[in-house]
């Protein structure tokens, strides 16, 4: 079975992430900062993250660098955010972003590209 982490400071967003993924044949934790995310990054192989990009104590950013990236080489990270601008997207790219999805999104559309990733 296909892991996947979301990473999100508001509850109601990542109740709302969870319920979108739901019908995939996927497990799905959640964290609600980046120091919870690293713990369970370590303790297991997720094949997709979704992140925040604003969060207290760790952006989405930094706790792409926080984490070996021998420890998710193969994961796929979609970052879902209110920063829309070209360098936020860069700089989120450069951090090892796959995919940049703005908020308010689409749990339809954010369910098919998760769908996607775990059936690659």
């Amino acid at each position: 079975m296909k892991n996947v982490l979301v990473v999100d400071d508001e509850m109601v967003l990542r109740m709302l992430i969870v319920d979108s993924l739901e019908d995939l044949d996927c497990t799905v934790d959640e964290a609600e900062n980046g120091m919870e995310a690293i713990k369970k990054i370590n303790e297991t192989n997720y094949d997709v993250m979704i992140l925040d990009y604003m969060m207290p104590e760790l952006t989405g950013i930094e706790l792409l660098g926080e984490i070996d990236s021998d420890r998710i080489k193969e994961t796929y990270v979609l970052m879902l955010t209110a920063k829309t601008q070209e360098k936020d997207q860069v700089q989120a790219k450069e951090a090892g972003v796959d995919y940049f999805m703005k908020k308010p999104f689409s749990p339809m559309e954010l369910y098919q590209i998760v769908e996607e990733l775990i059936n690659d």
